[in-house]
């Protein structure tokens, strides 16, 4: 690993990274690969503790460029799901609209195009592998933390303490350091989303599972939308119903979300027009999860602090659009960076730079996610038709 320089803001300086999501990893690694001395803390008890969902696509000039720097573009080809970036899209009745496994051609590593999808628990791993030992610290729920002289003592849930010289947040967009950089607070985009888990997708809904195929399945009606995705292995199968609802229609609707069999019949009777085969995705869901779709304003901006900050969804939470993870390994990136290069004369004014850059990115990215999101929600008729011209587009390969 490449020792410090003398004129590096992070000589002799420790760093906690709260948070061990792919952005806190992202940075963790790209820090140690500058010498820096750096541990990640993070809630989960251990690295098999959960299921951490569905599929992530990486991009060409984000996420992908991300992890040839972080030098693991060669583990990574070893670990993504081949084929898992294409799309099955079809209309309410099951009937398909477009089937990119059909079409000529087939995109790869150099072109810009290809998104190669990858499971998060695997993502995950493969910076875990690449760490230090001991560099994550797990069972490490974030509870408080003050300053200590020029730093930070950090308190957890399990009674165990840490002192750190620099704090990065990247404990997503519920995050507890945030608070500790600003107190703007979160909106919400008008679209909800209510998750589901199929776990034994073969046996309980053989015809959806057949359908998915291994990719990601996109389902339109006017007003309201399903998407399917895999887990990494295939065995899984993770759903998303999304629509527009009120703000506060989780707490008027009446339904009990630990009741499994009342959110079935909620769904059922809101799908009611659509082919019965969705309905099996419902029936074989044990958990659902309400998710109303939030974002932080897109013009926020705060006074720097000297010595915390903040990456991902944590500093720029924005409506889903594939962009999260690989905005969060860019950030992860730019603020290794910052504070590495040699060009600034304190860490301030280091983080400064980044935290403009970064919110100027999150901003341009905000506003076409929150212009996405309602139409993917609650489409119309011409929005389905664009869609699918659009899925239809040759790609260059």
């Amino acid at each position: 690993m490449e020792a410090l320089k003398e004129t590096n803001l992070l000589q002799n300086k420790k760093i906690a990274v709260v948070g061990g999501g792919p952005g806190g990893l992202t940075l963790a690694r790209l820090l140690q690969l500058k010498g820096a001395d750096v541990k990640v803390y993070e809630r989960d008890f251990s690295q098999e503790a959960r299921v951490q969902g569905a599929i992530v696509d990486l991009h060409f000039d984000s996420g992908l460029k991300v992890i040839e720097v972080a030098g693991l573009t060669e583990v990574f080809k070893a670990n993504y799901m081949r084929g898992a970036d294409k799309y099955r899209n079809v209309d309410k009745d099951l009937s398909i609209c477009v089937d990119e496994d059909n079409k000529n051609g087939t995109l790869d590593f150099g072109n810009e195009h290809f998104r190669p999808e990858i499971d998060r628990g695997k993502l995950r791993d493969l910076f875990i592998d690449a760490l230090l030992p001991d560099t994550v610290v797990w069972d490490s729920q974030f509870v408080s933390m003050q300053q200590l002289n020029n730093g930070w003592q950090i308190q957890f849930k399990n009674g165990t303490t840490a002192t750190a010289d620099i704090v990065i947040g990247a404990d997503g967009y519920r995050s507890k350091i945030r608070p500790y950089v600003t107190d703007i607070k979160e909106l919400y985009s008008g679209a909800t989303f209510i998750q589901g888990e199929v776990d034994y997708p073969k046996r309980d809904c053989p015809e959806m599972y057949e359908l998915v195929n291994n990719a990601s399945l996109i389902a339109m009606g006017v007003g309201k939308t399903i998407g399917v995705q895999p887990s990494g292995d295939g065995s899984r199968l993770t759903f998303y119903t999304a629509a527009l609802y009120e703000e506060d229609w989780f707490k008027n609707s009446g339904i009990d979300f630990n009741n499994s069999e009342e959110v079935c019949a909620y769904l059922m009777k809101f799908y009611d027009d659509w082919n019965l085969t969705f309905f099996t995705l419902f029936k074989s869901c044990t958990h659902f999860i309400h998710r109303p779709i939030n974002y932080f304003p897109l013009d926020q901006k705060w006074e720097t602090k000297s010595n915390i900050t903040l990456i991902g969804d944590a500093a720029h939470l924005m409506p889903p659009s594939g962009e999260g993870v690989n905005t969060a390994m860019l950030d992860a990136l730019d603020i290794c960076e910052c504070l590495t290069n040699g060009e600034f004369e304190n860490i301030q004014t280091a983080i400064a730079t980044y935290e403009k850059q970064m919110l100027e990115r999150a901003k341009k990215l905000g506003e076409e996610a929150l212009e996405l999101i309602k139409d993917f929600a609650s489409p119309s008729e011409e929005y389905i038709k664009k869609f699918i011209e659009q899925l239809n587009e040759p790609k260059n390969v």
